[in-house]
Formats: C-alpha cells, structure tokens, sequence
C-alpha cells in the first residue's frame, strides 16, 4: 500500500512545480521580451543592410534556447534544494542524540551501555519525522539497531561503513536527473545546429545569386543555439561539482559522528571489561 509518504518520495511534486514555473516564466519573457526584442533587432539591422546581428535577443530567440534555459532554472532548483538540505541539517552534528543521565553521569560501563543504546534508539524514533528522515538520524538508527541484536563493536561499525556506503550510493542516484540535464542541454543545443544548417542549405541557390541574408540567419541560429547550451551546460557543471562537494562533506560527517559518539562509547565499554 502507497502511503502519503511514499507518494511524496515516488513523485517529487515540488520539482516537477519547479519544472512548471520555469517553463511557464521563461516563456512569459520570451513572449514579452526576447522575441519583439530581436524582431525589432532584426529589423533594424536589414534597413541598415547588415546580414547578421548579434544582440542577445537574436542570440536567444529560438525555440531550442528557451528550452535550454528552461531546463538550466529546473536544474539549478534542483541541486540548491539537495544543497539547501544538506546545510539545514548541519547543526544536527552538534548534538549528542545517545547522552542519557543517570545520576547526572553517562552511562558508559559495560553493564550500562546496552540500556543506554536501547534509550537512545528509543529516543531517536521520538523525534520529529523531518529529522528521522535526515542521514545522520538514519545511519545512526541502523548502526544502534545492529549493536543492540549483536551486542558487537565490530558488527555495529560494519553497519556504520554499511550505512554511509548505501548512502553515497543513494545521493550518485538522486543526481542522476541532474547529469541527464548537463548531458541533454548541449544535445538540444546540437539539435539547433542541425536544424539551423538544414535550413541554410535551402538558401544555397540565394546565396550562389548574392543574396546571403537569409542563409546567414540561418547559420546564426546553428551557431547560437549550441553557444548558449554550452554555456548553460559549463555553469551547471560548475554547479554539480559544489553539490557533489558538499555531499561528500555530509557523508564524512556522519561517519566521524557514529564514530566519535557511538563506536568510541561502546568500545570503551567493551575495554573496561
């Protein structure tokens, strides 16, 4: 059975309402601006008798811009939503979520240890949903979970490399959209080119006359069409690199976390044995 929940992660509703805005604004100014801009452009440039004009309207006129550029807004969302996520959650690594008291004094002996990690699961499923669902919250529950059936150190820091591995493999999977974009915004970008030189072939017979205008436009929309994808494409490239950078900080965090409030606790319990 489907629950709220699991709808909300099968069918990411806020970035498909991203996708929606962006498409719906991006339009807008094309229609308001871009495009009477450039046929303004164009215009002025054929009673000045220039074949080619380079304003950024005519740069960004056609159709496999627009869509470049639509698809550049929805995949900016989408790596400040995964980063903007990541920074919310920091000062979560400043908190000891396995500190009981008993007496005023943790409990860190050996005969004590397994009840304070029972407390601690327990304390851990009694927090909020929006912080059960954060990694650190995660992995720590499961590597808790394992020491609590195994009452072993070793098995609960293989659960520790075992969580944070699942982890960093999850995140390379929730980029995967953002990697298809980088890859499919030049490709549209190739699109326009192909279609801007099809469509200057047709004109050859105006050309060889002397007649280049319409040829030139053409090749304009070939040439700029893969000029803006390519820009669009380096800018977002940039972008993925400091997503990625910060990812791998969190995961380096969670596992000095787990190790420093978890692993360090229970083997010193197991040492005073």
């Amino acid at each position: 059975m489907i629950t709220a929940s699991s709808y909300k992660r099968i069918v990411p509703l806020g970035s498909l309402l991203a996708l929606a805005i962006s498409t719906v604004v991006v339009h807008l100014v094309y229609l308001e601006l871009i495009w009477p801009q450039a046929e303004t452009d164009l215009a002025l440039a054929q009673e000045a008798g220039q074949s080619t004009v380079r304003t950024l309207a005519v740069i960004l006129k056609d159709v496999e811009q627009e869509i470049c550029i639509i698809l550049m807004l929805w995949g900016t969302y989408l790596i400040a939503e995964k980063s903007m996520s990541i920074i919310r959650n920091r000062h979560l690594f400043d908190i000891d979520f396995l500190h009981t008291h008993s007496g005023g004094e943790s409990l860190d002996s050996r005969e004590n240890i397994n009840q304070q990690m029972e407390d601690s699961f327990n304390t851990l499923k009694q927090l909020p949903e929006k912080v059960q669902s954060t990694p650190l919250i995660q992995v720590l529950s499961a590597s808790i979970r394992r020491f609590i059936i195994t009452r072993s150190v070793h098995n609960t820091s293989e659960a520790i490399i075992t969580g944070v591995e699942a982890l960093a493999h999850q995140m390379e999977s929730e980029n995967a959209m953002i990697r298809y974009l980088i890859w499919a915004i030049p490709s549209i970008g190739f699109i326009g080119t192909v279609r801007g030189i099809g469509e200057a072939l047709t004109h050859a017979d105006e050309a060889l006359s002397g007649d280049i205008a319409n040829m030139a436009s053409s090749l304009g929309v070939a040439f700029n069409s893969t000029f803006v994808a390519l820009i669009i494409s380096i800018f977002l490239m940039f972008f993925l690199h400091q997503l990625q950078r910060i990812q791998d900080s969190q995961i380096t965090e969670i596992r000095s976390y787990c190790e420093q409030f978890l692993l360090n606790r229970i083997g010193k319990a197991d040492a005073e044995e």
